[in-house]
Protein backbone atom coordinates (compact mmCIF):
# COMPACT_ATOMS: atom_id res chain seq x y z
CA UNK A 1 0.00 0.00 0.00
CA UNK A 2 1.80 2.99 -0.97
CA UNK A 3 2.65 5.63 1.64
CA UNK A 4 2.24 8.91 2.70
CA UNK A 5 6.16 9.55 2.34
CA UNK A 6 8.51 12.90 1.99
CA UNK A 7 11.64 11.97 0.42
CA UNK A 8 13.81 14.91 -0.45
CA UNK A 9 16.41 14.97 -3.04
CA UNK A 10 19.24 14.74 -0.23
CA UNK A 11 17.77 11.70 1.40
CA UNK A 12 17.16 9.79 -2.12
CA UNK A 13 20.99 10.56 -3.00
CA UNK A 14 21.97 8.85 0.06
CA UNK A 15 19.71 6.04 0.21
CA UNK A 16 19.70 5.43 -4.03
CA UNK A 17 16.72 5.42 -5.86
CA UNK A 18 15.81 1.73 -5.74
CA UNK A 19 15.43 1.98 -2.13
CA UNK A 20 13.60 5.20 -2.05
CA UNK A 21 10.79 4.05 -4.46
CA UNK A 22 10.24 0.87 -2.04
CA UNK A 23 9.80 3.18 0.40
CA UNK A 24 6.68 5.37 -1.12
CA UNK A 25 5.42 1.74 -3.04
CA UNK A 26 4.84 0.92 1.37
CA UNK A 27 7.19 -2.46 0.55
CA UNK A 28 9.93 -1.04 3.35
CA UNK A 29 8.14 1.64 4.80
CA UNK A 30 6.72 0.77 8.43
CA UNK A 31 2.48 1.84 8.93
CA UNK A 32 2.93 2.58 11.77
CA UNK A 33 6.05 4.72 13.76
CA UNK A 34 7.36 6.54 17.14
CA UNK A 35 7.78 10.28 15.59
CA UNK A 36 12.11 10.90 16.08
CA UNK A 37 10.99 14.61 17.00
CA UNK A 38 7.56 14.62 18.87
CA UNK A 39 8.22 10.53 20.09
CA UNK A 40 4.06 10.47 19.91
CA UNK A 41 2.82 7.82 17.70
CA UNK A 42 2.24 8.75 13.74
CA UNK A 43 0.69 6.25 10.71
CA UNK A 44 2.53 6.83 7.20
CA UNK A 45 -0.79 5.28 5.51
CA UNK A 46 -3.30 7.95 7.03
CA UNK A 47 -0.70 11.10 7.61
CA UNK A 48 2.73 13.04 5.64
CA UNK A 49 5.60 11.68 6.79
CA UNK A 50 9.23 12.55 6.60
CA UNK A 51 12.16 10.45 6.01
CA UNK A 52 15.15 11.33 8.30
CA UNK A 53 18.40 9.82 7.26
CA UNK A 54 20.60 10.03 10.49
CA UNK A 55 24.43 9.75 9.08
CA UNK A 56 27.46 8.97 11.45
CA UNK A 57 30.82 8.15 10.90
CA UNK A 58 30.59 4.01 10.51
CA UNK A 59 26.75 4.00 10.15
CA UNK A 60 23.43 5.26 9.06
CA UNK A 61 19.82 4.80 10.47
CA UNK A 62 16.52 6.26 8.40
CA UNK A 63 13.92 7.45 10.74
CA UNK A 64 10.44 8.66 10.26
CA UNK A 65 8.72 12.26 11.57
CA UNK A 66 5.61 13.88 11.07
CA UNK A 67 5.77 16.32 8.19
CA UNK A 68 4.90 19.05 10.55
CA UNK A 69 7.36 18.52 13.08
CA UNK A 70 10.38 17.71 10.89
CA UNK A 71 11.13 17.92 7.09
CA UNK A 72 12.52 15.08 4.94
CA UNK A 73 16.30 15.72 5.74
CA UNK A 74 19.86 14.29 5.89
CA UNK A 75 21.16 14.91 9.79
CA UNK A 76 24.90 14.01 10.26
CA UNK A 77 25.93 12.97 13.96
CA UNK A 78 28.67 11.17 15.81
CA UNK A 79 28.30 7.74 15.64
CA UNK A 80 28.12 8.32 19.99
CA UNK A 81 25.14 10.37 19.10
CA UNK A 82 23.78 7.85 16.07
CA UNK A 83 23.46 5.09 18.62
CA UNK A 84 21.93 6.98 21.25
CA UNK A 85 19.68 7.90 18.21
CA UNK A 86 18.98 4.39 17.05
CA UNK A 87 18.58 2.63 20.95
CA UNK A 88 15.78 5.86 21.58
CA UNK A 89 14.55 5.03 17.92
CA UNK A 90 14.38 1.03 18.00
CA UNK A 91 15.30 0.12 21.76
CA UNK A 92 18.33 -1.55 20.61
CA UNK A 93 22.73 -0.04 19.60
CA UNK A 94 24.30 -0.61 16.81
CA UNK A 95 27.51 -2.82 16.80
CA UNK A 96 30.70 -1.31 15.81
CA UNK A 97 33.97 -2.88 15.48
CA UNK A 98 35.81 -2.65 18.78
CA UNK A 99 38.52 -0.62 17.37
CA UNK A 100 36.08 2.21 16.48
CA UNK A 101 34.60 2.87 19.52
CA UNK A 102 36.65 5.15 21.68
CA UNK A 103 36.54 4.44 25.92
CA UNK A 104 35.23 7.01 27.79
CA UNK A 105 34.57 9.71 25.13
CA UNK A 106 33.53 13.17 26.35
CA UNK A 107 30.08 13.92 25.60
CA UNK A 108 28.51 17.38 25.36
CA UNK A 109 26.06 18.17 28.40
CA UNK A 110 23.37 21.20 27.81
CA UNK A 111 21.58 22.76 29.96
CA UNK A 112 18.39 25.34 29.05
CA UNK A 113 17.58 28.36 31.46
CA UNK A 114 17.06 32.02 31.21
CA UNK A 115 19.86 34.47 31.93
CA UNK A 116 19.31 38.11 33.19
CA UNK A 117 21.47 40.70 31.04
CA UNK A 118 21.04 44.31 30.52
CA UNK A 119 17.52 44.26 32.35
CA UNK A 120 16.10 41.44 30.03
CA UNK A 121 15.53 37.69 30.41
CA UNK A 122 17.36 36.16 27.19
CA UNK A 123 16.37 31.70 26.53
CA UNK A 124 20.31 30.39 26.62
CA UNK A 125 21.84 26.81 26.26
CA UNK A 126 24.90 26.28 28.20
CA UNK A 127 27.15 23.35 26.59
CA UNK A 128 30.12 21.69 28.62
CA UNK A 129 31.55 18.86 27.84
CA UNK A 130 32.02 15.87 30.77
CA UNK A 131 35.55 15.44 30.00
CA UNK A 132 38.35 17.14 27.73
CA UNK A 133 37.20 17.86 23.89
CA UNK A 134 40.84 17.23 21.99
CA UNK A 135 41.28 18.71 18.25
CA UNK A 136 40.99 16.09 15.73
CA UNK A 137 44.21 14.24 15.25
CA UNK A 138 45.59 15.41 18.45
CA UNK A 139 48.04 12.80 20.73
CA UNK A 140 48.45 15.33 23.29
CA UNK A 141 45.83 15.11 26.57
CA UNK A 142 45.16 18.84 26.11
CA UNK A 143 41.43 20.75 26.09
CA UNK A 144 40.62 22.31 23.03
CA UNK A 145 36.88 23.03 23.26
CA UNK A 146 37.48 26.51 23.83
CA UNK A 147 39.46 27.37 20.99
CA UNK A 148 37.87 24.88 18.38
CA UNK A 149 34.47 27.22 19.30
CA UNK A 150 36.43 30.39 19.14
CA UNK A 151 37.77 29.42 15.27
CA UNK A 152 34.20 29.09 14.31
CA UNK A 153 33.30 32.69 15.73
CA UNK A 154 31.90 32.35 19.18
CA UNK A 155 33.44 35.19 21.55
CA UNK A 156 34.83 34.66 24.46
CA UNK A 157 33.62 36.73 27.74
CA UNK A 158 34.96 38.13 30.30
CA UNK A 159 31.28 39.31 32.09
CA UNK A 160 28.11 38.76 30.85
CA UNK A 161 26.98 42.34 30.93
CA UNK A 162 25.76 42.45 26.82
CA UNK A 163 24.50 40.21 24.59
CA UNK A 164 26.76 38.53 22.72
CA UNK A 165 26.89 38.93 18.71
CA UNK A 166 24.74 36.93 16.18
CA UNK A 167 26.70 33.95 14.94
CA UNK A 168 24.74 33.51 11.15
CA UNK A 169 25.07 30.23 9.71
CA UNK A 170 24.39 28.20 13.04
CA UNK A 171 20.90 27.70 14.63
CA UNK A 172 18.74 25.93 17.84
CA UNK A 173 16.52 24.08 16.09
CA UNK A 174 13.26 23.74 18.36
CA UNK A 175 10.72 21.68 16.97
CA UNK A 176 7.55 21.06 18.77
CA UNK A 177 8.05 22.93 21.64
CA UNK A 178 11.11 20.66 22.38
CA UNK A 179 15.01 21.03 21.76
CA UNK A 180 16.30 18.81 19.21
CA UNK A 181 19.80 19.89 18.24
CA UNK A 182 22.32 22.86 18.11
CA UNK A 183 23.21 23.27 13.83
CA UNK A 184 26.51 24.42 12.27
CA UNK A 185 27.04 25.10 8.17
CA UNK A 186 27.26 22.25 6.58
CA UNK A 187 30.89 21.70 4.33
CA UNK A 188 31.28 24.40 1.66
CA UNK A 189 28.47 26.19 2.56
CA UNK A 190 25.87 23.07 1.99
CA UNK A 191 23.21 21.97 4.20
CA UNK A 192 23.49 23.00 8.11
CA UNK A 193 24.51 19.52 9.83
CA UNK A 194 24.24 18.81 13.60
CA UNK A 195 26.53 19.95 15.76
CA UNK A 196 25.32 18.83 18.50
CA UNK A 197 21.89 16.58 18.29
CA UNK A 198 19.44 15.88 21.45
CA UNK A 199 19.25 11.73 21.99
CA UNK A 200 15.72 12.04 22.72
CA UNK A 201 13.95 15.82 22.38
CA UNK A 202 14.62 17.93 25.71
CA UNK A 203 11.72 20.01 27.31
CA UNK A 204 12.58 23.33 27.57
CA UNK A 205 10.02 25.41 30.00
CA UNK A 206 6.87 27.62 29.16
CA UNK A 207 8.79 30.36 29.74
CA UNK A 208 12.08 29.93 28.03
CA UNK A 209 10.40 28.81 24.84
CA UNK A 210 8.12 32.20 24.84
CA UNK A 211 11.73 33.97 25.06
CA UNK A 212 12.75 32.02 22.24
CA UNK A 213 10.24 32.38 20.04
CA UNK A 214 9.82 36.34 20.98
CA UNK A 215 13.47 37.52 20.49
CA UNK A 216 13.96 34.59 17.37
CA UNK A 217 17.19 34.06 18.91
CA UNK A 218 19.19 31.71 21.64
CA UNK A 219 22.01 32.28 23.40
CA UNK A 220 24.65 29.66 23.48
CA UNK A 221 27.59 29.79 26.09
CA UNK A 222 29.96 27.31 26.36
CA UNK A 223 32.68 25.99 29.03
CA UNK A 224 35.53 23.50 29.54
CA UNK A 225 34.66 20.36 31.61
CA UNK A 226 34.45 21.12 35.42
CA UNK A 227 33.39 25.15 34.84
CA UNK A 228 29.44 25.11 35.28
CA UNK A 229 28.19 22.01 36.70
CA UNK A 230 24.37 21.04 37.33
CA UNK A 231 23.02 23.72 38.90
CA UNK A 232 19.61 23.01 40.02
CA UNK A 233 18.41 27.00 39.96
CA UNK A 234 18.79 29.89 37.20
CA UNK A 235 20.28 32.02 39.65
CA UNK A 236 23.17 29.33 40.35
CA UNK A 237 23.48 29.29 36.70
CA UNK A 238 23.97 32.24 36.65
CA UNK A 239 26.86 32.50 39.42
CA UNK A 240 28.60 30.00 37.84
CA UNK A 241 28.51 31.42 34.62
CA UNK A 242 29.62 34.18 36.08
CA UNK A 243 32.61 32.77 37.49
CA UNK A 244 33.77 31.07 34.67
CA UNK A 245 33.49 34.10 32.19
CA UNK A 246 35.51 35.73 34.85
CA UNK A 247 38.33 32.65 34.88
CA UNK A 248 38.65 33.33 30.84
CA UNK A 249 36.74 30.14 30.58
CA UNK A 250 33.62 31.17 28.30
CA UNK A 251 32.51 31.92 24.87
CA UNK A 252 29.03 32.49 23.83
CA UNK A 253 27.40 33.87 20.63
CA UNK A 254 23.36 34.51 19.49
CA UNK A 255 22.42 32.06 17.55
CA UNK A 256 19.32 32.31 15.21
CA UNK A 257 15.99 29.98 16.35
CA UNK A 258 14.83 27.94 13.72
CA UNK A 259 11.12 26.16 14.46
CA UNK A 260 8.93 27.04 17.14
Amino acid sequence: MPRMLDVSDEVRAEIGDEEADRLLAGETAPGSYDCTSCRTPGDSAQERTSTVLFIGDETAVLAFAHAGCLPSQVVQVTEEQLRGAVKSITGDTVDLEPDKVVPQQAVLGVTSGLVLIGGGLHPALVVEPTGPIARPGATGGGDDFLPLLIEQGFMPLTELSAVPPVLHGWSVLLAMGQLHAVLQPGAGGGQPVAWWQAHQPLQVTDGWRAAANKLQQVLMFAAPAGSIGRQPREDLLRDALDKAAANGKLVASALPLAGT
